[in-house]
């Protein structure tokens, strides 16, 4: 059997899809055993951008067929995945101004955590495709 892309390449994209999908995972395991209710707007929002991100995610690995789509995904992957950065800073600075609880701050501390790790495995992701175009181009 022969695939039509490098076997590494093909295990390391299952390997981070995997890390995306653990990293969504863990996130929603979170927020519901820490029982963080309400959920912070900040937390909200890095979810929303997540949900595109893997949105892009889908539409770049389906356009392994036709490759050279993948780039602006990629590019659009990268983009959120810097917007999450910058949220998730902006957000742990408003928790450790605001949120007087400790309790609360490591709770939220840890779940800003694993938002952005999520993020990047996102972005590994992308950088693993954009490998295989060069690769198959």
């Amino acid at each position: 059997f022969i695939t039509p892309f490098d076997p590494e390449d093909i295990h390391s994209l299952c390997s981070h899809l995997d890390d995306v999908m653990d990293g969504l995972e863990d996130v929603a395991h979170r927020i519901v055993s820490y029982k963080i209710d309400p959920i912070p707007q900040p937390v909200i929002e890095i979810c929303n951008l997540l949900r595109e991100c893997s949105g892009e995610l889908t539409k770049a690995v389906e356009a392994l067929e036709n490759m050279p789509n993948i780039h602006r995904h990629c590019i659009e992957i990268n983009r959120l995945e810097g917007q999450i950065d910058t949220l998730v800073r902006q957000a742990i600075v408003d928790l450790f101004d605001h949120e007087t609880n400790a309790v609360q701050v490591i709770k939220l501390k840890e779940i800003y955590d694993y938002l952005e790790s999520t993020a990047d495995a996102c972005e590994d992701v992308a950088d693993v495709l954009q490998g295989i175009v060069v690769k198959n181009s």
